[in-house]
């Protein structure tokens, strides 16, 4: 009928979630071979001298923050296995009602893979056509929108989680409270991270002393060169903090497993200086000397490391239920009860734990593909260790709450037959 205004239905309007996501991925796609296409012709059009150097600054710059968005997907991962298996992790991380989910996590993950690669991209595309400024520009924004974005005081981009990281990074740098499982459980995570953390400082370094898109840093002896002291420092932090709150647990419960749990993380020290003299003595004494202690204080940390993971963090006296969802689903059934699982996480657990120790080896660090790629396996290893860890605690407190309904139903007991007074004999 003409003059009478139909509503149009909504449902003619919008696409469908279905039609929406495969839009997004197909634009995700095109966003991929857009970098993968502009970074390689960037690279190809330099000289075969330079390449290498390039390639390597680039990768000092940006290689903390693609492995930091690798991290974030795991963690994600870890926090949708979770609530499948019914696990409280809120209540193991004393997390409020506002804590984010694992589609949160993606969000941010995602939001991180387009950033960090787009800049890396921007910064090659510009160093290879001549806009050296320019391409010197671009790690200095990406940093400071990150650090902008940490402590961003409105309530926006998760506010409350954004200040629950920065208060528990905090109480991991100055250990002076009772130390928390989230406490403890993040500074593991760091000491995983300790070669992300030394590449920081450098790019912080160069970036202080205007030494971006150059390649005067090079030089050994320079402020941000190989031979600086500040490497093995920034390698070693996250393991003196783990030992701090070892010392702290100590004072607090006086359980003697805290103190050899403070020796382990003591013997990554060891590792971490030896390797960094091969630059500061003589080589005959290095080879000689130096490195049969360094290779056996590796082998001493690997291996107290591996026997701790396995037999206190995990606990794996029988199969966990980590990875029995509470609906049916195609990773529970591969997962759960296999026998290949706990195998593959043990011998893994144990190849990666020797791997690492090549990474935190300062003298090793020239071989930056390499390094990129046990760095990420490290992070892999940690993901896993991320499942029985969380579900140890998850038994353990679990535990605790029926022992103590138990003992208060046995005090009820008692209390009601003490308060009787009419005995039948």
């Amino acid at each position: 009928m003409k003059g009478v205004n139909t509503p149009v239905s909504t449902a003619v309007i919008m696409p469908s979630p279905i039609l929406l996501w495969r839009f997004k991925v197909l634009l995700f796609f095109v966003w991929g071979f857009s970098c993968c296409k502009i970074g390689w012709d960037s690279v190809m059009r330099m000289s075969v001298d330079l390449r290498d150097l390039f390639l390597y600054e680039a990768f000092l710059y940006y290689n903390p923050l693609l492995l930091m968005t690798m991290t974030v997907w795991l963690w994600g991962i870890n926090l949708w296995f979770f609530s499948q298996a019914s696990v409280n992790y809120a209540k193991i991380f004393d997390l409020d009602q506002n804590h984010l989910t694992h589609r949160e996590i993606w969000k941010c993950a995602t939001w991180m893979t387009i950033i960090v690669p787009t800049s890396m991209t921007a910064y090659l595309y510009l160093y290879s056509n001549g806009e050296v400024s320019l391409a010197a520009s671009q790690p200095v924004l990406l940093y400071c929108a990150v650090a902008m974005i940490l402590v961003f005081p409105f309530d926006i981009f998760y506010m409350s989680s954004r200040y629950y990281l920065l208060r528990t990074l905090w109480r991991i740098l100055l250990p002076l409270q009772a130390i928390s499982f989230s406490d403890f459980f993040l500074a593991d995570i760091l000491t995983s991270m300790a070669k992300v953390f030394s590449d920081l400082e450098r790019s912080v370094c160069r970036m202080l002393h205007r030494q971006v898109a150059t390649i005067a840093w090079f030089e050994a002896d320079s402020v941000c060169g190989s031979h600086s002291i500040a490497i093995p420092l920034v390698l070693v932090l996250p393991y003196l903090f783990r030992f701090f709150q070892c010392l702290r647990q100590y004072k607090d419960t006086r359980e003697k497993t805290t103190l050899l749990n403070a020796l382990k993380y003591s013997t990554a020290v060891p590792v971490i200086f030896l390797s960094a003299l091969k630059y500061h003595v003589f080589p005959d004494r290095w080879t000689n000397f130096y490195r049969p202690l360094w290779l056996l204080s590796s082998v001493l940390n690997s291996l107290y490391s591996f026997y701790w993971d396995v037999t206190r963090d995990w606990d794996l006296s029988g199969f966990t239920r980590i990875f029995k969802f509470s609906k049916p689903h195609l990773f529970s059934h591969m997962l759960y009860g296999r026998k290949w699982v706990y195998f593959w996480v043990i011998g893994s657990n144990l190849v990666l734990r020797c791997t690492w120790t090549y990474k935190l080896s300062a003298h090793l660090r020239h071989n930056y593909i390499t390094v990129f790629t046990i760095a990420a396996l490290e992070i892999f290893r940690r993901f896993q260790w991320i499942f029985f860890r969380v579900e140890n605690e998850w038994i353990k407190m679990n535990a605790k709450s029926n022992l103590q309904l138990t003992t208060n139903d046995i005090t009820n007991e008692e209390e009601k037959l003490l308060s009787s007074t009419e005995h039948n004999v």
